[in-house]
């Protein structure tokens, strides 16, 4: 019976690495991303000369939202990659290597996460409204944004307070364990 246990352990441990066609599928969609951003940026230098102001801050907004979404898919990459397949030995040694690599669990990733989409939907909303100057009326297109970008910001704000409270909880079980002991 300890080998059937130890064979399954070793099948269970190293089903991990079936993730990793997922994150270098997650890379394809980086180059995508990026072949995306420098489509966008042909578009905006092509046009710079009849652009108006304000067209030329959406565009810009545009382009400064790809740039968010693959800082949020390298995170989710490096962060994923680590926490639940393998160390990225290679970055050990490199001096290019995030400072932040390496260091984030999962619930920091969640945090990142739902702060990178915040950001994402408020450069949304900005273009909404900078569409929407010198409209009297909101469409209900820009209220739903409003009312997804608000559900981000407390699900953000919940997943701190819910981080807050099991961190202060470790402290308090490590450190009444460590008051028993002396």
């Amino acid at each position: 019976m300890n080998r059937l246990s130890h064979g399954i352990e070793v099948v269970l441990f190293r089903s991990r690495f079936l993730l990793a066609p997922l994150y270098l599928g997650l890379v394809g969609c980086l180059v995508l991303l990026c072949f995306r951003f420098v489509v966008e940026f042909y578009q905006l230098a092509r046009h710079i000369g009849e652009a108006t102001p304000q067209s030329f801050t959406l565009d810009l907004l545009a382009l400064l939202d790809l740039t968010l979404l693959a800082n949020l898919i390298l995170m989710v990459i490096f962060a994923g990659y680590e926490n639940f397949v393998s160390r990225i030995d290679v970055a050990t040694e490199s001096k290019d290597r995030p400072h932040w690599m390496g260091t984030i669990d999962f619930s920091g990733l969640k945090i990142k996460l739902i702060g990178s989409l915040v950001a994402i939907s408020v450069i949304e909303l900005l273009k909404d409204f900078i569409e929407l100057s010198g409209q009297d009326h909101v469409g209900a297109g820009t209220k739903w944004r409003i009312v997804i970008h608000l559900t981000f910001v407390s699900s953000g704000v919940l997943f701190a307070l819910m981080d807050w409270i099991a961190d202060k909880r470790e402290f308090h079980g490590i450190h009444d364990e460590t008051s028993k002991s002396i």
